[in-house]
């Protein structure tokens, strides 16, 4: 590699391709060639920029692309426009690609990365070098975390950003780049935290011999770390496992039976947890040979079942929701790193103390920081979209470090309503169906953990023909004279639970549902039929300004919720309803 050009020579690039930079002329009579003048270097630099130009342009229109022949697809399915014949030029990898393909061929990257998903950002800095033999600036954001006391040198996106271009170049067979960041790595190895050591130890053994120091120094590091046999498991073949445990003893780091853990019983309950088997778990604990708390069953379930599997294991009450692991990680420790909205909620709820520190001195906040790019975590929504889960868990925590761990302190304002039960329990199913439609991700969290789904939804007399479309059973709110019922009182315990959860843990989301649900302007014109708006124009405007909120996110989510947003058993609610040509209007 020309540190002055940052080109790579004939004999570096992609082991042994003609190089895109220079052209050698191979007769023997000539005199070897001449250190590059002043005047060959600003040729080589204006060679690269004309490259690099092509690869970044977009012409008009938007599908010209540069005479662009081919499409590489990558990780959520971006689409990057590329020319085969710089790319075989530069890569054998491309070269054996394209040797049979037809023009304006795309190939989706999932087929030849099967062993680590790579980043639309990482791809675009690898193509790049191989365009114009420069490795580009990192992009902003990409690179650091959310915690603004990181150095950002060992923070997991920063680590996870190198071993994505490391392993996109192995798989390209551009041999300097793999080279240049495997040294990358080696050098803040040592500052990065032991589990994302692993994440480079798992790539490293990907790439073979090409990768055999990285490979090396990680093992080092594992070997002496507080890393546990089933963490070992979970993340690495058993003959990197079996190497690292046989180094532990060598090195009298732990004794030849030191490896036990878990025992067979212990490895029963996990199994069980992996079969989503909570009942079988209840079962084998009656045999008396180990507990939840010894086996780190919640632990265990938080960092790799599923949430309901945790959520039910938490339902059992008979372990301690602060225990710590030995690596001193209580379960909401793992759960940020898990980075699981719905599981961090249920842990909360249930007593997890968020200002319980690691040994290394972190909270479950500053993990999930740690953890979290600044460019997801900055990135707008609008409302009626998910959400992204890394800032997610960020908010949730952060709510809960400002307030106290107890979810009763959390009330409900049920201004509007009244004293009237049934306008109450209207009031809760219009305020969880709006939170369905503008904040999606946010609601589902909130319902799960109260269980709504799991009671009977509200219906009108009036909208009985539709009862057949909902899969939920329903109860009349229409009776006359109105009695509660133990259906109801169980909708509302529901209904209110998931908008104290809205109101602790998603405060953003729900200032806009006050907004909405509370403000005079709304109660004034959920009052008035269609007939009344017409002599008023202000309130015309802002229910018009209110549908055109509720149709758009209706729009955007349709698909992904519209197993669970029925419009039609909505028809009692002032928010609105689906009419079957598709527009929202608010009824009384």
């Amino acid at each position: 590699m020309d540190t002055r050009t940052g080109f790579s020579d004939s004999n570096e690039v992609s082991g042994g391709s003609s190089s895109i930079c220079c052209v050698r002329n191979t007769e023997s009579s000539l005199p070897p060639a001449a250190p590059p003048q002043m005047e060959d270097v600003e040729a080589l630099n204006r060679l690269s920029n004309t490259l690099a130009s092509i690869f970044f342009c977009k012409s008009s229109p938007p599908d010209f692309d540069f005479f662009s022949d081919a499409k590489l697809v990558a990780a959520g399915g971006r689409e990057i426009p590329v020319h085969r014949c710089i790319l075989s030029a530069r890569s054998p990898f491309f070269k054996n690609l394209f040797a049979n393909k037809e023009r304006n061929v795309k190939l989706d990257l999932k087929e030849v990365m099967k062993e680590y998903e790579v980043s639309y950002d990482a791809l675009v800095t690898v193509l790049a070098y191989v365009y114009s033999g420069r490795i580009m600036a990192q992009p902003k954001d990409v690179c650091i975390c959310v915690d603004d006391q990181c150095s950002h040198l060992g923070c997991q996106p920063a680590v996870e950003f190198m071993v994505e271009i490391l392993y996109a170049s192995f798989v390209f067979q551009i041999n300097e780049l793999v080279a240049k960041f495997q040294r990358q790595l080696m050098d803040i190895l040592d500052k990065a935290v032991a589990d994302d050591v692993l994440m480079v130890l798992s790539v490293a053994n990907s790439c073979g011999a090409s990768c055999e120091n990285l490979l090396a120094r990680c093992i080092e590091i594992i070997v002496k770390s507080d890393v546990d046999n089933v963490t070992l498991d979970k993340a690495l073949p058993h003959h990197l496992v079996k190497q690292i445990d046989d180094s532990r003893v060598e090195l009298g780091l732990q004794s030849p039976e030191g490896n036990i853990f878990p025992d067979k019983h212990v490895k029963r309950i996990h199994r069980a947890l992996d079969s989503d088997d909570v009942e079988l778990v209840r079962m084998l604990l009656k045999e008396g040979h180990t507990t939840l708390d010894d086996a780190f069953a919640l632990h265990y379930a938080v960092a790799y079942c599923d949430a309901k599997t945790t959520t039910e294991l938490l339902d059992l009450s008979i372990s301690d929701i602060n225990h710590r692991n030995p690596r001193g990680y209580t379960v909401l420790h793992v759960a940020a790193m898990r980075k699981e909205p719905k599981i961090i909620v249920s842990l909360l709820t249930k007593g997890a103390r968020p200002s319980d520190l690691t040994l290394d001195g972190r909270k479950a906040l500053q993990i999930s920081k740690r953890l979290t790019r600044a460019v997801d975590y900055h990135r707008s929504t609008e409302e009626g979209t998910a959400t992204p889960k890394d800032r997610l868990c960020i908010e949730i925590l952060e709510q809960a470090e400002r307030r106290d761990p107890l979810l009763g302190e959390a009330s409900v304002s049920l201004a509007i309503a009244g004293d009237d039960l049934r306008s109450n329990l209207l009031y809760l199913e219009n305020r969880v169906a709006l939170a369905k439609l503008l904040f999606p991700m946010e609601a589902k969290v909130a319902m799960d953990i109260a269980q709504v789904d799991g009671t009977s939804e509200v219906q009108l007399a009036g909208n009985t023909k539709n009862m057949a479309d909902t899969q939920r059973s329903t109860v009349d709110l229409n009776e006359a004279p109105f009695k509660i019922k133990e259906e109801h009182l169980i909708r509302m315990r529901a209904l209110a639970k998931t908008v104290e959860l809205g109101k602790r843990f998603f405060p953003r989301c729900s200032a806009v549902l006050n907004k909405i649900m509370d403000g005079d302007d709304y109660s004034e014109i959920t009052q008035l039929g269609n007939n009344a708006l017409e002599g008023c124009p202000l309130k015309r405007r802002r229910r018009m300004e209110l549908e055109e909120v509720l149709c758009k996110a209706f729009t955007e989510d349709k698909e992904e919720f519209d197993r669970t947003i029925n419009m039609s058993s909505s028809s009692s609610s002032s928010v609105g309803m689906m009419k079957p040509n598709g527009k929202l209007t608010l009824t009384k």
